[in-house]
Order: structure tokens, then C-alpha cells, then sequence
């Protein structure tokens, strides 16, 4: 997804919410020795054997996920949060803090690395304090999952449309995270390839050097449509733990901004690379579902998705656009059909994007009236967190 102004935010604190949770505890009785917690046991993030992961990309800055989970009915069991990599202080500071409400809460986080310096900034060095930050998380029972630079074949990152260095940069840090964070897995996750190579991007392949080469796959002296949106960019199988794909509903017709009904399948067909539709004949992107998913054994993600509705648009009315879109999401076939989608994160943010020149009002729960619909429709193969039991961090323990 390309991003509009302030993305993400200082992440509200949870000072409060976690002395809630301390004053609640009945003290021990005197002379009783407390009863010591159990140990956490940092666990890889796989997929459920049953049923598909229910997550949020959640807008930190304006909502608490405890905040979230009750408006919801359930606690998430995946909560995403962005970050810049490398990260200054007050990004490990919001980092840490989105992770206290994911201790508090359950469930686990899905982050979102963002190298915006270019990915000349991912050194062995910083790979390695993120590994111990993330062990850190693991060992008092958080698990994690790494989206290292995604989008990679959209020309709107800085990251983007450099297959060589990305491919290494993300090899590096799968190699430090596998190496020291026993919890954390690594999702590689491009951006859906209808529309590929996205001309006139700031950050496109130049003609002539290596990066064009490399992505002109079918070796016609260009890169087009024809061309593969997702190869190039593969960091290979010991890298991969999770496959995803940012999925949206924007309308039919660049720049966006009409409210417009979803076509019925949409979702799906663009998933497997089946899509000709209102917004255009996509036919030559690669069925990502079966190339990633099913025939390299990995759980695939759809990591962000939502449908987009405008205040100011003409067209179908909120309602009705978000339903016909989570209504495919929610497709009773999927689990038989498509048993290895594994998770699909609803984008839960008000939020100005570029394209449209407004703010997309992309929330399922924000509305009280879409929000009762949308829970409403929550199927019961969707698998949300348990509440935590209380542990004590594993590197605690080992002191």
C-alpha cells in the first residue's frame, strides 16, 4: 500500500492499562510464599493447524488495543505495528510500547520494518540488535513476525524495485533473526502486481542499470506488465518463514477516490492471478496463492487489506462497499479451498492518501454501525488470541 502523511505515530501508553491490570492481582496471603510463574517459552509464530489468523494493522496513535479488542468482541491474534529501520530511540520506544499492550493483550506482532534511508542502512550490525530486541520479546512470551521491507516491487519506497540489494538486506536479517530470536519468523510480502512496474514512481528502475535488467524478465528491453512483479524481489526458501500480500479494494480507476462496489471474486481472483475485471485485465500476474504459497510449503498472509470509502466521493454508500469486500474475506470456501491462507489483518486506520488527495476512511469498526456488521460477519474459522497467562520472561528466569 503506498502511504499518505503520517503513518505511524508515537504508540499511546500503557502505563495505565497494565497498572489496571497490577492492582487486580489479589496479593499474597502473610507467610504464604508466592506460587513462582511458569517460565515463558518462546515459541516461531506458525500458522494454525485450523482456521485463518484474525489481525489489525492498528492506528496506534488513536486507539489502544485493548480499546480495539473490545470494540471487536475478541482479542487479535495478530497486531501490527511500522517501524523505521534502523530505528532511533523513539522508534524503539513506540516499538516497545506496541509490545507491552501485545503482552498485555495476546496474540502476536507482525513488524513492519521500514528502511527508510535506503537499504544501504541494513548492516550486520543493526540485524543483530534487532535479533536481541526481539528475543527479548520472545523470552517473555511475545512471538513476532518480520515484514522486512515490503512492497519491494512498488516504486513508492525507497526500498523499491532493487532486487539485488533487497534480496541481500533481507537475507541479513532473516540470518540474524533465525539465528537469536527462537520466537520470530520472517514474512516476505510484496504489494499485489496488477498495475506492475507502477511507472513514475520516484523510486522505479532506471533504464539501463542492473536493477532493470534484472527485473526485465522476459528479456524484451523493457519492463511492463509481461513482466514477473514478484521473482526478482525472493529471497528464497531458508530466508521465507511467511508469504503475504497487501490486498486492497481501491476502486476501478486510478487516482481512486470513487466510492465503488467491489466485483464479486475480486479478492480471490486477484490473490491466484485471475483478475480481468472493471479495473483492468491483470491476467499476466503470477498466481501468487499457488507460486508462494502452496508449491514452496509456506502459510501465506494477507497482511493489509480494507476498502476504500471517501467522505467526499459519489458513489455506493460506506456500508455497503466494506460488507461486499470482508464478504469475500470471509468466503466460507476459503479454509477448504485455499487452506494456506493463514491470516488476513484488517487495515484499521483513518488516513490521508496521496492518490485520492483525501482521507480513506478504510475502518471496520470505527462506525458503530459498520462496526456491528462486521462483527456481525466474522466467521468462526477465524482464530483470535487467547488471554495471556502470566509468565516470567525466560532471560529473568535465567538471572
Amino acid at each position: 500500500m503506498t502511504w499518505g502523511l503520517g503513518k505511524f505515530g508515537a504508540v499511546i501508553t500503557t502505563s495505565a492499562l497494565l497498572g489496571g491490570l497490577v492492582v487486580g492481582c489479589a496479593a499474597p496471603q502473610p507467610g504464604s510464599p508466592p506460587t513462582p510463574l511458569p517460565v515463558c517459552e518462546p515459541t516461531r509464530p506458525l500458522a494454525p493447524k485450523d482456521g485463518i489468523f484474525a489481525g489489525v494493522n492498528l492506528d496506534w496513535e488513536h486507539e489502544t488495543l485493548e480499546q480495539y479488542a473490545a470494540n471487536l468482541g475478541s482479542r487479535p491474534a495478530v497486531t501490527v505495528t511500522f517501524t523505521d529501520f534502523p530505528m532511533s530511540e523513539k522508534d524503539k520506544e513506540n516499538v516497545d510500547a506496541a509490545f507491552e499492550q501485545i503482552r498485555a493483550n495476546g496474540g502476536t506482532m507482525l513488524l513492519t520494518l521500514e528502511p527508510k534511508q535506503g537499504l544501504a542502512s541494513v548492516t550486520s550490525e543493526k540485524a543483530d540488535e534487532l535479533a536481541s530486541t526481539l528475543a527479548r520479546f520472545n523470552n517473555a512470551g511475545v512471538p513476532v513476525i518480520v515484514r522486512f521491507a515490503h512492497e519491494m516491487n512498488g516504486s513508492w519506497y525507497p526500498w523499491g524495485q532493487q532486487p539485488a540489494a533487497y534480496v541481500a538486506a533481507y537475507q541479513l536479517v532473516a540470518e540474524a533473526v533465525h539465528t537469536k530470536a527462537a520466537g520470530t519468523a520472517m514474512m516476505w510480502a510484496p504489494n499485489y502486481g496488477g498495475g506492475y512496474p507502477f511507472s513514475g514512481g520516484k523510486y522505479e528502475a532506471v533504464t539501463g542499470s542492473p536493477d532493470f535488467a534484472a527485473l526485465d524478465t522476459d528479456k524484451d528491453g523493457a519492463i511492463t506488465g509481461t513482466d514477473d512483479p514478484y521473482a526478482p524481489y525472493y529471497p528464497g526458501d531458508n530466508a521465507v518463514d511467511w508469504v503475504g500480500m497487501s490486498l486492497y479494494h481501491w476502486g476501478n480507476t486510478y487516482p481512486w477516490g470513487a466510492n465503488v462496489i467491489p466485483e464479486p471474486g475480486k479478492f480471490l481472483q486477484q490473490l491466484t492471478g485471475t483478475y480481468n475485471g472493471a479495473g483492468g485485465n491483470d491476467l499476466a500476474v503470477p498466481d501468487f496463492y499457488a507460486d508462494y504459497g502452496t508449491a514452496r510449503n509456506k502459510p501465506v498472509a494477507i497482511p493489509e487489506t480494507a476498502a476504500l470509502t471517501v467522505a467526499s466521493g459519489e458513489g455506493a454508500d460506506v456500508l455497503t462497499i466494506k460488507e461486499a469486500w470482508w464478504g469475500q474475506l470471509f468466503d466460507p470456501a476459503i479454509p477448504k479451498d485455499y487452506p494456506a491462507l493463514k491470516m488476513i489483518n484488517w487495515f484499521e486506520w483513518d488516513k490521508n492518501e496521496v492518490e485520492v488527495k483525501a482521507t480513506v476512511d478504510w475502518t471496520a469498526t470505527k462506525d458503530p454501525l459498520v462496526r456491528e456488521a462486521y462483527t456481525a460477519a466474522l466467521p468462526d474459522w477465524f482464530t483470535f488470541a487467547e488471554t495471556p497467562e502470566k509468565c516470567t520472561p525466560a532471560e529473568s528466569a535465567a538471572s
